[in-house]
């Protein structure tokens, strides 16, 4: 059904999407935590930062992205020069778009879990002597696991069809940062490529669904277990 090239645009448009998240996640964990926990007044600036990729259009990210680290850019340079490290026209640049664009889906569901724990039970854990890490990895971080989930599943899903951010931050470069919607956009501007297209497209929706479906089930199970616990 699917000749090598579409299977590398299917590979690397989830091996990008799961890079996307599963580096962003600990900054998304922190924030959430910031937004959630935070008294501090400010903290409405960033929350307004965090959620700014939803209100402006894709291609101004990703331009804004290219002249700060683009490989001419001071800090692109750098990063380059010293580190080896660079994401214009690379895939790591197409990772980081999907990262971005999804962020404000991964932290938002996160925080709402915090925002719904009784802080009673973590004070609970730290009259018995946990420390505040301690108390974080078994009592906290646990009871938010279902928004953690969904936070991680709406970010892949973000991070799979971004397209515009993408394009203009990586361009459009055949086995280094052609994703699904990129690879759909080309074929559809070349005659005879609808079939090609549309097979991408059923792929997309079978590859969104499943994650959905899975997500539900996991946030299920954990539901399970803390109420088994």
């Amino acid at each position: 059904m699917f000749d090598p090239a579409m299977l590398e645009v299917l590979s690397l448009s989830l091996w990008v999407a799961t890079a996307a998240v599963l580096f962003s996640l600990p900054l998304a964990l922190w924030v959430a935590w910031f937004l959630a926990r935070s008294r501090w007044r400010g903290k409405m600036v960033v929350d307004a930062l965090v959620h700014l990729p939803l209100i402006l259009p894709p291609v101004v990210t990703g331009y804004l992205l290219l002249i700060g680290l683009g490989r001419n850019s001071l800090v692109g340079g750098w990063l380059a020069d010293t580190f080896g490290l660079v994401f214009a026209f690379r895939w790591t640049g197409a990772a980081l778009a999907g990262a971005i664009m999804g962020f404000p889906l991964l932290v938002r569901p996160i925080r709402l879990s915090l925002e719904a724990i009784d802080t009673r039970v973590e004070s609970a854990a730290a009259t018995l002597g946990a420390s505040p890490l301690w108390v974080a990895l078994t009592v906290t971080l646990p009871l938010a696991l279902p928004g953690v989930i969904a936070g991680l599943v709406l970010a892949f899903a973000r991070a799979l069809g971004e397209f515009g951010a993408t394009i203009t931050f990586a361009s459009n470069i055949p086995g280094e940062t052609r994703t699904l919607p990129i690879a759909i956009y080309t074929f559809i501007q070349v005659p005879g490529g609808e079939g090609r297209a549309a097979q991408l497209i059923l792929v997309s929706i079978a590859v969104s669904l499943a994650a959905l479906v899975v997500s539900e089930l996991i946030a299920r199970r954990v539901k399970r277990l803390q109420a088994i616990a």
